[in-house]
């Protein structure tokens, strides 16, 4: 049986693509999910992916992993900076956690250095672009091999 791994991102990410290319690329979060899906397939892994602008609907599906994922790669976007709730739901999560940027967050405004999700994270990927998602996944791939 395939483990999953569930890819959640946040607010805005939607627009993946089109918003401000020039920091996030022109890929797709559709794009994105499935270059996540192919690669999960060849590493004996599945995925399941969720985006939400709600924090309340991205706890939900932290809740849901619990019983459902072996691990978390989670793009909290600019959660990252202001929820705590999103912090508390992944401590309840007991598999691994790697938290992703698309950009490198201590390059850009000041007060997107801190991230409360990554006092929880196993580890945090930021400035790689998508490919950081992909890196992760290899990541999980080993660890939970």
């Amino acid at each position: 049986m395939q483990q999953t791994v569930y890819i959640l991102n946040g607010p805005n990410l939607n627009l993946l693509g089109l918003r401000e290319p020039e920091i996030y690329g022109h890929e797709t979060l559709d794009d994105v999910i499935e270059s996540c899906a192919r690669l999960a397939t060849e590493l004996g892994l599945s995925t399941r992916a969720f985006q939400s602008n709600h924090e309340g609907v991205l706890i939900e599906h932290i809740h849901e992993a619990r019983d459902q994922a072996a691990a978390i790669i989670i793009n909290p976007a600019a959660f990252s900076h202001s929820s705590i709730a999103i912090l508390d739901a992944l401590n309840a999560f007991s598999g691994p956690v790697i938290e992703v940027h698309i950009s490198n967050i201590h390059k850009r405004e000041h007060f997107r250095h801190h991230s409360f999700v990554s006092g929880r994270a196993d580890g945090v990927i930021a400035g790689l672009g998508t490919q950081g998602y992909l890196l992760a996944l290899r990541h999980l791939a080993t660890r939970l091999g």
